[in-house]
């Protein structure tokens, strides 16, 4: 039994049966396991990529099978998977290879050895109309559906993006949120330079590219090293952040000196940039109402040594006391998630029309209390890791017909954020064109 291949079953056992998440599911089975730096980027791809795509291969299992998907037990479902998504996606695998550790999969788990002729079937039959047609899989005509099942996403999301990016992006869209994301990095200028990471990734072999107008920002290209055992890790030099995310806080451009207050602070990643922006120097107010999540944003403080910021534990909607306090607030709001798509593969398959509706809810009570922290002439900036306008432009614009004080506030030509500015003032990261994760953000000033 190859292991890579079977640390990935337990951990889609554990998504499918348990519903956990992608990313704790696979971390929990390889602290288990000991594989092979290679070994454990099969591993990981074979999750994540049967994560992104199990429409697809449920409905290709559907009609090469004479089973649908949920009658047959979960692990032969899996170990389709596994074998499917090798043949189709995996350009690197002999398809004799992933044919047989399939069969071998079901003839060693004693509850599916009379199941060993099914996979076999299902597989050898893909690798036959593969042959003879271009594409074993089978499409309907409606065009949500369609690109549904050829791109493996749930309609509702189809049927948004289709209202409102047409097909053309709506496909681009969905091949970008199908790859497996980048890494990106934001250099501690507190405490060292980009020159000097980078050349300390150098001396171990790793690469990396800057990124455009992001003068902290470095993204990783090749290195097998985990995070941790990257040079400068433990001393603060950096820490992993997406340079979309990177781009809200110098949108909001804080100041030495000034009061900002973080609305939705844990894990904390914009919170110490904020820090790392007004040179530690200052005050900053990091809300969240889950206690597991701040200690993460105090562990990220001590690793980089920042010291301006201070916790407030609860709920934003709720914190009268810090009405007026702030020269700048945050607020990079809970949301549905479909910018960061692909490195959450599981948040796809969580979508329903009611959460997001509690969702959306949500985000309005949270900018309305939020901008109440505002001293006048301040400013807020609201973002949120979604490509889904009801939480985005709609939102906005209804909290701009109602609070007549406030107005969009343009990014001065010196900010990274100009560039990324659209005529109407906000900026929206569209991943197939800037190469970062989907973000929606827009600065704000209070009369």
């Amino acid at each position: 039994m190859s292991s890579s291949r079977h640390v990935a079953l337990l951990a889609l056992r554990e998504i499918y049966q348990k519903e956990a998440y992608t990313d704790v599911a696979l971390d929990r089975v390889l602290r288990q396991s000991n594989l092979t730096t290679l070994d454990r980027a099969l591993a990981t791809e074979l999750v994540y990529g049967i994560v992104r795509r199990q429409r697809t291969l449920d409905t290709l299992i559907n009609q090469l099978g004479k089973k649908a998907s949920h009658q047959q037990p979960f692990d032969l479902r899996i170990i389709l998977h596994l074998g499917l998504y090798q043949l189709r996606y995996l350009t690197q695998i002999p398809p004799s290879a992933a044919v047989h550790t399939s069969v071998e999969f079901a003839k060693e788990n004693r509850n599916l050895k009379h199941f060993s002729g099914v996979v076999n079937g299902i597989l050898r039959q893909y690798l036959r109309l593969s042959e003879k047609q271009k594409d074993p899989l089978q499409l309907p005509t409606d065009p949500v559906q369609k690109l549904g099942i050829f791109y493996s996403f749930p309609d509702l999301i189809i049927e948004r993006w289709l209202e409102q990016f047409g097909q053309d992006e709506t496909e681009k869209l969905c091949d970008w949120f199908n790859q497996p994301p980048t890494i990106d990095l934001r250099v501690n200028s507190l405490k060292t330079t980009i020159e000097t990471v980078e050349s300390a990734f150098t001396e171990v072999d790793i690469t990396v590219e800057r990124i455009p107008h992001l003068s902290q920002a470095l993204r990783l290209t090749s290195g097998n090293r985990t995070i941790h055992q990257l040079p400068g890790f433990q001393a603060g030099w950096w820490t992993v952040q997406d340079s979309s995310a990177q781009l809200v806080t110098h949108l909001l451009d804080p100041q030495p000196g000034e009061t900002i207050i973080d609305a939705c602070a844990a894990p904390g990643g914009k919170t110490t940039h904020i820090a790392e922006l007004m040179q530690d120097k200052g005050v900053i107010w990091a809300c969240d109402r889950t206690a597991s999540r701040l200690k993460k944003l105090q562990d990220n403080c001590q690793r980089l040594q920042l010291n301006s910021i201070k916790i407030l534990t609860g709920d934003s909607r709720q914190f009268s006391q810090l009405t007026q306090m702030a020269d700048r607030v945050l607020l990079d709001a809970p949301c549905s998630g479909w910018g960061t798509l692909h490195r959450h593969p599981d948040i796809r398959w969580r979508q329903h029309p009611d959460k997001i509706q509690e969702i959306n809810q949500l985000q309005q009570e949270l900018l309305n209390n939020v901008a109440n922290w505002v001293k006048p002439g301040g400013f807020l900036v609201y973002a949120t890791c979604t490509l889904n306008s009801l939480e985005n432009e709609n939102l906005l614009q209804k909290f701009l017909s109602s609070h007549h004080d406030w107005q969009i506030e343009f990014p001065s030509v010196r900010s990274p954020a100009f560039f990324f500015t659209t005529p109407a003032g906000w900026i929206k990261v569209l991943p197939y064109q800037h190469q970062m994760d989907g973000f929606f953000m827009v600065k704000l000033k209070k009369g």
